[in-house]
């Protein structure tokens, strides 16, 4: 039975809702991943860590969402992908770039969909990569950095998609008009 609860200020202990403030301050809101994170206050406080700690991470805003989508997509993370979306607007990523990452389709920058194809295999082969694998993300211009970075992302990411998966946490109105949903194949 899953009934996981989005949390409210009004269901929380003192520590979650320290957690829920700083939320509610930093988006005029408290997302509903967070609001399901915090029955673990440490679970949330981990999110939030490795969230920023991949922000401040070897990787430009662009990069940041083509790790970060890449990975709800292959996830089929129904609440990230939008969620991923609106940021990407916030961070004015071009909408050409998200749109190749929520549709699966090759993106025009070389160096990023290099990227995404490395993120990829760092999924589908749960970091066992080839030397060919690697030398290809190399090449691209990427760093042994680089690819701790992937992992660090990759870490952030399995707490997010997981818990989204477990509690099939609602989807926030603020990201509504990003629904989405992996396109079925044949």
């Amino acid at each position: 039975m899953r009934n996981f609860k989005v949390h409210t200020f009004d269901t929380v202990d003192q520590e979650a809702k320290s957690i829920l403030e700083e939320k509610q301050k930093a988006f005029g809101f408290v997302p509903n991943l967070i609001g399901t994170l915090v029955e673990s206050p440490q679970l949330a406080k981990a999110y939030d860590e490795l969230h920023e700690l991949f922000t401040n991470s070897s990787f430009n805003a662009e990069e940041l969402t083509v790790v970060w989508q890449t990975i709800n997509v292959e996830n089929e993370c129904h609440y990230c992908v939008p969620a991923h979306t609106a940021i990407a607007n916030a961070m004015n990523i071009d909408s050409a770039i998200t749109e190749a990452l929520r549709n699966e389709t090759p993106l025009q920058s070389e160096k990023l969909e290099a990227l995404r194809t490395f993120t990829l295999q760092m999924i589908r082969k749960r970091g066992f990569v080839s030397d060919e694998d690697l030398n290809s993300f190399y090449a691209a211009g990427y760093t042994h950095r680089n690819v701790l970075d992937v992992i660090l992302g990759l870490a952030q990411k399995t707490i997010s998609n997981y818990t989204n998966h477990v509690s099939q946490t609602p989807l926030d109105k603020n990201f509504q008009s990003f629904k989405w949903e992996k396109e079925a194949t044949v």
